[in-house]
């Protein structure tokens, strides 16, 4: 549980502007849906992906770096690495798992013969996109537990697009049908009062002297 004192403490060093912009962002966040990425290769397109995220509301990334292990591009992701939350794996099944155990459809984007279109997709169920590999796709670890296929209509003579490419279409496409159904996606109370505490903790440059100075008063 959030102390609100301290939450409240807190707030009184953002702006204005700011704490409007943090109760903006978080009236449209959801974990209705979220993102897996598995092992890309380029640093740029994994932070793209967060990026995207946190354009379109998604607050969870879940990162599988099973064989590459590279830090997030902070440049590409333009501080998004601070609003959304990154989990990060050493194994694709270990994501998997705790993903399935919190209620989540594991969706493989791929396309793979029995993918059904993006405009087909059922948005009622909580889901978890995952995106593999710029050229050799998803693991057969994911492909062969997934519960549903994904795949981008396309009518050109490319048959792939690029993985940032594809998360970005992918999540604004589910998201706006989200939000313009009677789907129960908002985060609850506690999930914004948590957010507020840690956007906070993240907004305030003497955050530690902050919260010791707190502790020893209260």
């Amino acid at each position: 549980m959030i102390d609100k004192d301290l939450l409240e403490h807190l707030e009184g060093y953002l702006t204005e502007r700011r704490k409007g912009l943090f109760a903006k962002v978080l009236a449209q966040r959801t974990r209705h849906f979220t993102v897996a990425v598995e092992d890309v290769y380029q640093m740029h397109n994994t932070s793209a992906v967060l990026r995207s995220c946190d354009v379109f509301g998604i607050q969870d990334v879940h990162v599988i770096e099973a064989t590459l292990g590279k830090k997030m591009d902070r440049e590409i992701a333009m501080g998004a690495q601070k609003w959304v939350d990154i989990h990060r794996y050493s194994n694709t099944q270990n994501c998997i798992d705790i993903l399935k155990k919190q209620g989540y459809r594991i969706i493989a984007t791929t396309p793979h013969e029995d993918s059904q279109y993006l405009h087909d997709f059922d948005i009622t169920q909580k889901a978890a996109f995952f995106f593999g590999k710029e050229q050799e796709g998803l693991s057969d670890e994911v492909l062969s537990q997934a519960d549903e296929f994904l795949k981008i209509p396309m009518v050109g003579f490319t048959e792939s697009l690029n993985i940032s490419v594809s998360a970005a279409i992918t999540i604004q496409d589910a998201t706006t049908k989200l939000r313009n159904s009677d789907i129960p996606w908002k985060f609850t109370e506690e999930e914004i009062l948590e957010k507020r505490y840690d956007w906070c903790k993240k907004s305030i440059k003497s955050i530690d002297d902050i919260l010791k100075r707190y502790q020893e008063t209260h």
